[in-house]
Formats: structure tokens, C-alpha cells, sequence
């Protein structure tokens, strides 16, 4: 389950990416700075989640396995 919501995060994120550039090209400057700005969050929150620790575990992995105990 996690692996799925992981996954919609990254496309969300290109999506928000696509369409802040389609907003750019036409014009448009707050929207796509806030679309921007939400994928690097989101982006950022993806790299917490699976960016490994010093003893090679990941969040996605702790979460999976029940979290400590």
C-alpha cells in the first residue's frame, strides 16, 4: 500500500510540474510558482521516505515491517 501512495506522490508531482509549465508559457506567474513549489515539497517528502540511513534502512521499509517496537 505504501508503495503505491509513494508512487501517485512522484506522478503528482510531474503532473504539477507539466502543468506549471503550460501555466509559464501562457502567462500566468503565481499558480505555477505555488505548483512548483508543492512538487519540491512533495519530492522532498518522497527522497525522506526512501532515502536510506546509515544502517541501510528505510522509513518505507520500517513502515512496512510494523514501525519500531
Amino acid at each position: 500500500m505504501l508503495d503505491t501512495a509513494l508512487s501517485l506522490l512522484m506522478l503528482a508531482a510531474v503532473a504539477l510540474v507539466g502543468g506549471a509549465v503550460f501555466l509559464l508559457r501562457r502567462g500566468e506567474r503565481k499558480r505555477p510558482i505555488l505548483m512548483l513549489t508543492l512538487a519540491s515539497v512533495m519530492v522532498m517528502n518522497l527522497i525522506i521516505w526512501t532515502l536510506p540511513d546509515k544502517s541501510g534502512s528505510t522509513l518505507a521499509e520500517a513502515a512496512k515491517q510494523g514501525g519500531p517496537q
